[in-house]
């Protein structure tokens, strides 16, 4: 969708309420039989669209704190996991369990999911689709639950340090789990928002661009296409956002 459109939805839904504004000065000449271009309902439907942008506005903010969310828990974990690889070696475990312990730190090193997202503010929007880094994130979450199986089943494995400890990385392993998931809850509430957001703006014949159309049709048809009514509105632009 183009940049505009970025801007270009709160830009209809303000130029709805200039076009409403001059509706209502035109005082009881400003009567059309149609129901959905009366003035109760042209009011109805700039709250029902203001709304709707508020609600995406929302859902975005969510969903980047999500993604900041789920970047801090992930943060720093190819070095983390190097360093539990060095404390199995310390122990009295076999060459064929630290082998095991390695494959599976090399696949966590070799996934570039922390290259692919960064930090985002609130003002960035949220992707129109699932982005390729979230199966990345997926495969991070199971090489390290297959890391963390490995040490669990070494009885050497007792390091002093905390953060080294069992209980430790499974409480780790379960926030990375949590964090991913609560960004695809993120994701598809974004998703859904826009959806009904661009119902309530763009649907044929009901949709908020439309019905700007005919109300500007009917005021050039009860005052005329040069009159200095028609002039007001006419100039007032409703868009909708190019078809991919």
């Amino acid at each position: 969708m183009p940049t505009y459109f970025e801007t270009g939805h709160a830009k209809n839904v303000a130029n709805l309420q200039d076009l409403i504004a001059f509706c209502t000065g035109y005082g009881t000449t400003y009567n059309p039989t149609k129901t959905a271009l009366k003035l109760p309902q042209l009011n109805t439907l700039y709250t029902t669209a203001d709304n709707a942008l508020k609600d995406v506005v929302a859902k975005n903010r969510a969903y980047n704190d999500a993604v900041n969310a789920r970047i801090n828990a992930f943060n720093g974990l190819r070095p983390f996991c190097t360093r539990l690889v060095n404390a199995l070696q310390t122990t009295d475990a076999t060459k064929e369990k630290i082998a095991d312990a390695k494959a599976f730190n090399k696949k966590t090193q070799g996934q570039r999911a922390s290259k692919i997202e960064e930090p985002v503010d609130e003002n960035t929007p949220a992707p129109k689709t699932v982005s390729a880094s979230h199966q990345s994130y997926d495969q991070l979450i199971q090489h390290f639950a297959g890391l963390i199986s490995v040490l669990q089943s070494e009885p050497s494995y007792a390091p002093n340090e905390n953060d080294l400890k069992i209980a430790t990385l499974i409480a780790k392993k379960d926030l990375m789990i949590l964090k991913n998931k609560d960004l695809s809850t993120a994701f598809t509430n974004i998703s859904n928002s826009r959806i009904a957001r661009d119902k309530v703006l763009y649907k044929e014949t009901t949709g908020l661009v439309d019905i700007a159309i005919n109300v500007k049709t009917y005021v050039k048809s009860i005052f005329g296409a040069r009159s200095a009514e028609y002039k007001q509105v006419s100039v007032i632009e409703f868009k909708k956002p190019k078809k991919k």
